[in-house]
């Protein structure tokens, strides 16, 4: 289980860009975090990550202080995925996969991690291209080889933040299908920030809604997207109904 418990960021003498942030997430669950731009969606993956160090709070993960472990350790639990990813040096798609296998075996691949690698850039479906330079590929395509890399990574948690933003229709299906394949079938634990309200609706078992840098609402999606949320949060009008079994959001004029 990772538990995040009273999390607070500021950078130096900023106003809080977290306050209070206290949620657990079970291996197998998918959880997504949503709200307004602002909000600390992102800079919460990041303190989950360890990119960035909170000034209070606890983020454990099966009782292991992650804040205490080492960065090769840390590598071995989580993955993170950036929102974007423009510079890239000339490698090519396969290279930079096999970079997930890195925290395990340092630069001296084995024919394990090769296979590893082989059998995620199939998974991925980025076979006809994986020997592409990877300065040639489309952002949407490169999005796809950086949640690759983070498979590859074998973590138990991986963070995603806006793992769709550069996907076609498509693709963002593709993508949250396989991500929902690993959490149900490989037990991974999976965190990510989604600005798709519906998306987030099919593909994610528990939903963080922030507002002002805190948590507004936390739960299932059923209870957490409703009209009067979204209102407060977003500021909007919208018509929320259950189709299929999932809660479907759509915006009124």
């Amino acid at each position: 289980m990772l538990e995040i418990k009273n999390v607070c960021f500021r950078y130096k003498k900023d106003r809080p860009v977290l306050s209070d942030v206290s949620f657990e997430l079970e291996r197998g669950e998918i959880l997504g975090i949503v709200g307004p731009n602002g909000t600390g969606k992102t800079t919460l993956l990041k303190t989950i990550n360890k990119l960035l160090v909170p000034q209070s709070g606890q983020i454990t993960f099966d009782g292991l202080d992650m804040l205490k472990v080492t960065v090769r350790e840390s590598a071995k639990l989580m993955a993170y995925v950036p929102q974007y990813a423009t510079s890239f040096f000339p490698v090519k798609v396969v290279d930079c996969v096999m970079m997930g296998r890195v925290p395990h075996s340092g630069r001296k691949y084995t024919k394990k991690d090769k296979d590893i690698v082989f059998a995620v850039i199939e998974k991925t479906n980025l076979a006809d291209f994986a020997f592409r330079n990877m300065k040639e590929i489309s952002g949407g395509e490169r999005q796809l080889v950086l949640i690759a890399r983070a498979m590859a990574q074998q973590p138990r948690i991986i963070i995603l933040d806006e793992p769709t933003g550069s996907l076609d229709l498509k693709n963002q299906l593709f993508i949250l299908n396989t991500i929902a394949d690993m959490a149900k079938n490989e037990n991974y634990s999976i965190i990510m920030t989604m600005h798709d309200l519906n998306l987030a609706s099919m593909f994610c078992d528990k939903l963080l809604m922030l507002k002002n840098r805190e948590v507004f609402a936390r739960g299932n999606p059923r209870d957490v997207l409703t009209e009067e949320n979204i209102a407060a949060i977003y500021g909007v009008k919208t018509r929320v109904t259950l189709e299929d079994g999932d809660k479907h959001v759509r915006l009124l004029k």
